[in-house]
This record gives C-alpha cells, sequence and structure tokens, in this order.
C-alpha cells in the first residue's frame, strides 16, 4: 500500500488584469500568488504582449474589449470544469459571470477581490459579485465602505497592498523637482490640479520642475493646458519608464506629489496607491489627495501631506512648504521607510491565504 500524500488546494484566479500587462491590479494580483506556494495555481486572464508571467495560465485570444470579457468568462467557466479548482479567486467583478459557472458545478466558494473604480462602473456585477461571493477582498477603508454601500451586511475582509520594495539611494537632483508615476488615462489622478498649482510654485521657485512618467491619452491635452499656463518649460513628459527609470527618477526627486480625487460621480477612484509606498521608501515625501486610498497608503504629516485635492491653492501650499523646508523633508524622509516597511507582499498574502482556507473549510 502506498502512502500518497494530500495534494494542495487548488486555487483559480480570474482576471482581465494579469501580467504581461502593466498596472496595479496585475502587480498585486502576480504578487499575491507567487506568495501563495502551499497552493496550486492557474489563472485565466485576457491575452497581452510581453514575457509571460511565471504563474501558469490560459489566455483568451482577444486583447481588450467587451468580446475579450466575455470570451475571458467563457473560458474561466470551462477551465473551472477542466481543472476542478477547490477556490474560485475572483479578481475583478467583470469576471464575476465566470466565477458564478465554476461554483455552480462544484459549489465552489469565490473570493473576489475590489479595489474601487470598477464597483461604481459596474454597479450591477458589483452588487452580484456581493451578493454571491463566500467574502470580498477590500485593499482600504474607502474600498470596504463601497463595498458596504452596495451590499451592506455582506463579509469584508479589509487586505492592505503589499509593495515591491526596493533599495533606493537618494541622489536629490540639484533643481527642486516634482515627480508623478501614474497612466495620463485617468482624470482622478489630479495631474491638471498639480499645472494649476504650478504656477504658484514657480513664483517661488523659479528653477522648479515638475516630472511625470507614464502615458496614455490625457498626454496632448494636458501638454496643451501646460503650454496655456505658460508652465512649459518646467514640465517635463517622459512617458512609459521601466523599473529602472522608475527608481532613478524617485532617487532625484524632492517631492512626490499626485493628488488624486473622487471622480465627479463621487465613488470610485484611488483604491490604495501603492505608488505612494514607493516615493515613502525611497525617501520622498508625498503630497496626496485627503479622501479614498490615500487615507491608508500616506501617513499624514509623517510620510507626506494630505490636502483637499480639488483645490490647486491646497496643492500649491503643500508643495511650497515641503520645498521650503529642508528640515521636514528630512524628517518625512527619514520616516518614509519605517512607514512603506509595514506594507509587504508576505503579510499581504499571508491575509488571503487566512481568508482562502477559511472559507474553504466551509464548503
Amino acid at each position: 500500500m502506498h502512502f500518497r500524500p494530500p495534494r494542495s488546494p487548488r486555487l483559480l484566479t480570474l482576471t482581465p488584469d494579469f501580467p504581461p500587462s502593466v498596472g496595479g491590479i496585475q502587480l498585486l494580483l502576480e504578487r499575491l500568488l507567487q506568495h501563495l506556494p502551499e497552493w496550486e495555481h492557474r489563472v485565466v486572464a485576457r491575452r497581452a504582449a510581453g514575457p509571460e508571467s511565471p504563474v501558469p495560465s490560459w489566455r483568451t485570444r482577444r486583447v481588450a474589449g467587451p468580446s475579450s470579457i466575455a470570451e475571458l468568462n467563457v473560458l474561466g467557466a470551462r477551465a473551472g470544469r477542466r481543472w476542478a479548482p477547490d477556490v474560485v479567486l475572483n479578481g475583478h467583478v467583470h469576471t464575476t459571470p465566470g466565477a458564478l459557472a465554476v461554483a455552480a458545478r462544484r459549489d465552489t466558494p469565490i473570493v473576489t477581490y475590489a479595489y474601487a473604480d470598477e464597483l461604481t462602473h459596474r454597479p450591477a456585477l458589483t452588487r452580484l459579485a456581493a451578493r454571491r461571493s463566500s467574502a470580498m477582498i477590500a485593499i482600504s477603508r474607502y474600498t470596504a465602505d463601497l463595498i458596504h454601500e452596495h451590499h451592506p451586511r455582506g463579509p469584508v475582509d479589509l487586505v492592505l497592498p503589499g509593495f515591491d520594495q526596493r533599495a533606493v539611494l537618494p541622489a536629490p537632483a540639484s533643481r527642486p523637482t516634482l515627480l508623478t508615476v501614474a497612466r495620463l488615462a485617468d482624470r482622478y489622478k489630479g495631474h491638471d490640479v498639480v499645472l494649476q498649482a504650478l504656477p504658484a510654485v514657480l513664483e517661488r521657485f523659479p528653477d522648479a520642475q515638475w516630472v511625470i512618467a507614464g502615458d496614455g491619452p490625457l498626454r496632448g491635452e494636458l501638454e496643451a493646458r501646460a503650454a496655456s499656463l505658460g508652465v512649459s518649460d518646467s514640465v517635463r513628459f517622459l512617458g512609459y519608464v521601466d523599473d529602472a527609470q522608475r527608481a532613478e527618477l524617485l532617487s532625484r526627486a524632492w517631492v512626490f506629489v499626485m493628488p488624486s480625487r473622487l471622480p465627479p460621480r463621487g465613488a470610485g477612484g484611488e483604491g490604495f496607491g501603492i505608488v505612494y509606498l514607493e516615493a515613502a521608501e525611497a525617501g520622498v515625501p508625498v503630497v496626496a489627495g485627503n479622501v479614498a486610498g490615500a487615507l491608508d497608503a500616506v501617513d499624514d504629516g509623517r510620510s507626506g501631506l494630505l490636502v483637499d485635492p480639488e483645490r490647486p491653492e491646497a496643492v500649491a501650499g503643500a508643495l511650497l512648504r515641503l520645498l521650503s523646508d529642508p528640515r521636514e523633508r528630512r524628517t518625512m524622509a527619514a520616516h518614509g521607510p519605517e512607514w512603506a516597511a509595514r506594507f509587504t507582499w508576505p503579510r499581504m498574502a499571508a491575509q488571503v491565504d487566512h481568508v482562502l482556507r477559511r472559507e474553504l473549510g466551509r464548503g
């Protein structure tokens, strides 16, 4: 008689967003699965150009658009029949139909990840996910509140993200340098507000520069706005940057600024803001909006300043305060790495592992 050790529990993750495509959700989900070694993994995701993630996956033929989401859900349902997972991790409300199809065949528990903006863009799917999932994971207190708006009595587990910790040695630029790292695709990120704040900054610091890393459909509009405000010579649009360039930019920055605000509909926006932690670890003080996920990502008054993101004068005031006070910048720079050290992928994965095993045990 041969002894067969118990197999690892199987986790099927459904998501439209997974590497090699780039973004916060993609990074979070890949790092999560990489830090759950006691689970056997399969991912169902949209096809994307670039080196394949080491996490085993099935991919759609289509890259983007509504048809790719429909194909993704069908592929997820088929993967569930073929692979028989023990738990489904629903990585986005868009894949809720596929997750439900898997669960219906085997009474498999569903754990759904929630961020922020998608909850208000797709309220019907959000309500369905909140009602039918065994558990919902929120990446910030703000996201948890958004979930409760859709399903007041549903269980919500708060699990703050981690980030890729790197030793970035500060080498500040000789001129006052502001930095923003974000895709130029979401108006709520606050690039327009920083532009409006910049003339007041330049009045006090004529040699200051604002460096913008990231690309997207808003770039032309922002460049035109910079020209109309007469600040084009002080603004550098770099486009997409890789990890090494990003680290170099952080090492040179005096202040990181991204005053994300709530979208016009009054909810959604920044679910957390991993980039605030990256700045803090690099010893760069942060100026962020006093709303949404930044409330959990920034230690107000210690790793940075939270201000009203709707008021350019408030953003300008915070920037001038930090640029004018080297002592405060040094104090925040010293505290930043200590603050950021609390947010690790292993810590996040251990909390998610607890949720997954709890729901598996209830099955």
